[in-house]
């Protein structure tokens, strides 16, 4: 097929100064159900699979196209997919988009999944970027999450990568488990230093509605930390880190210098991007939809030449101003004041600086040389920040 330039409609309808498109690759597929996981999964199933990324292939060639530097498979365990299976999709990309040679190409990857083998050919496949949900070093607390790799296996993975030759290696850990304590948290946190990452994701664990790990900590009376002991949990490990050369860049990553998620950034920029596979959302020129969740649907209507595409809506200017904020201050360099203007019409300190001034008082919010943004300690109440905007 031949690529489509820029001259597409959609292309020409957005706006330069919000640079390349990223695109998001949604596999739903997984060898086991975690017990907090609340993503559009399933477990895997061969022959769907197949039909999976064949429907994949064809959303993406639907697409109008335009530049695009960044190509995230997130899932689910994209890993799962045979190394041809992930040529064949950014293969597919490429075809319909203009995407750059040094473009970052990152692959979730399970560690149980993940042999030296397995690697070398996703590296061979176009992938530069690995990113392992690991999520603790402590055994014991990877078996109250049910994840089916060990700390050992996690280790072995993460140094294959290495080995391997990927531009960027990241993992994720979590932290206010069932049973955790500040020791085992720092045990983890110690480990995951001597691996030497290029980047780092630190989320708290959070329990929705009717999570099957809910009934497994009330059988076994597990417990979750004081809130204080999670939040010096969540500033003792990021100084720490920041002590080994992984900087704070957003609330809940970190990295080396040259190693930022630039897919991820875009989330956080008000950049845009299309989402492909079942239940990815896209945002392009000011317009934002979803597609079903169902991977057997998504796999019929695409297959049958139907839009996978659910509540289409454009943006409404106030949207756009909320949302410029919300994202912008998980940022550690926070919002410009002057960009913000440019690109919404209003200067949101003068707007909202009188309500943010009690937070500058209380050191959660900084306010200097034309930006602003949350301090270390104002990320832990970031919701609070927030609702000055609603």
């Amino acid at each position: 097929m031949a690529r489509r330039k820029s001259g597409s409609r959609l292309s020409s309808g957005r706006q330069a100064s919000q640079g390349a498109l990223g695109l998001y690759l949604h596999i739903p597929f997984c060898q086991a159900i975690c017990s907090y996981c609340n993503f559009n999964r399933g477990l895997l199933d061969g022959d769907l699979k197949r039909r999976y990324v064949s429907a994949l292939q064809q959303e993406i060639r639907r697409a109008p196209g335009g530049t695009a530097d960044t190509i995230f498979f997130g899932g689910g365990t994209p890993s799962l997919m045979e190394a041809d299976e992930v040529v064949r999709l950014i293969s597919a990309c490429r075809q319909t988009f203009d995407v750059p040679s040094d473009a970052e190409i990152t692959l979730e990857t399970n560690p149980e999944t993940a042999t030296a083998e397995r690697l070398a050919a996703f590296r061979d496949a176009g992938v530069t970027r690995i990113s392992f949900g690991v999520q603790s070093f402590d055994d014991e607390e990877l078996k109250r999450l049910g994840r089916i790799h060990s700390a050992a296996r996690a280790t072995e993975a993460i140094r294959a990568a290495q080995s391997t030759g990927f531009t960027s290696v990241s993992f994720d850990l979590m932290l206010w488990l069932p049973a955790q304590s500040r020791e085992t948290w720092r045990r983890t946190v110690d480990r995951a230093i001597a691996l030497e990452p290029d980047h780092l994701s630190l989320y708290l664990l959070e329990l929705y509605p009717n999570a099957p790990i809910k009934e497994d900590m009330a059988r076994a009376g597990w417990s979750l930390a004081p809130d204080d002991d999670a939040a010096e949990m969540y500033l003792e490990a990021l100084g720490v880190l920041e002590r080994h050369g992984l900087l704070q860049y957003e609330i809940s990553n970190v990295a080396r210098p040259g190693h930022r998620s630039r897919h991820n950034v875009k989330y956080w920029q008000g950049g845009e991007w299309f989402g492909f596979g079942c239940g990815a959302h896209s945002t392009v020129a000011g317009e934002r939809w979803r597609n079903v969740a169902a991977t057997e649907e998504y796999v019929s209507r695409t297959a049958q030449g139907e839009s996978a595409a659910l509540d289409r809506h454009v943006l409404s200017p106030q949207d756009r101003v909320e949302e410029g904020l919300f994202m912008g201050l998980r940022l550690n360099d926070g919002i410009d004041r002057e960009a913000f203007r440019a690109a919404f019409g209003l200067d949101p300190w003068d707007r909202y600086g009188a309500a943010l001034e009690p937070f500058v008082e209380r050191g959660q919010v900084w306010h200097r040389d034309g930006r602003f943004g949350l301090t270390r300690v104002g990320m832990l109440v970031a919701n609070s920040v927030l609702e000055v905007f609603v």
